[in-house]
């Protein structure tokens, strides 16, 4: 897993809980539910994490992803279920990115 892209995570996910309400948090750990099922987030909580996310992934990267789109989340193996899949998509769109400007 790589370690820049965790941090980014999970520095959007401190950005993210300092604009919840009082008790209500997202945890900073790899099985951590976001957004689905068993997701903590509500539709406008996870479109400012997404937001969040692409803006530190983009700074460390050098690059300009977008991360959400309408076909990723009706999925039913949504990449946004937890932190972990979160950041094993992110991996997978930077490695592709990466081979795509080859």
């Amino acid at each position: 897993m790589d370690e820049r892209i965790l941090k980014a995570v999970y520095h959007a996910i401190d950005e993210l809980n300092a604009q919840l309400p009082p008790g209500v948090s997202v945890e900073k750990a790899l099985d951590a539910p976001l957004y689905g099922a068993t997701g903590k987030l509500e539709s406008l909580d996870f479109v400012t994490l997404v937001m969040e996310v692409e803006e530190k992934i983009n700074a460390e990267f050098d690059t300009d992803i977008t991360i959400a789109d309408e076909h990723l989340l009706s999925k039913q193996d949504s990449p946004f279920s937890s932190v972990r899949t979160l950041i094993e998509y992110l991996e997978k769109l930077l490695k592709e990115q990466s081979t795509s400007a080859s």
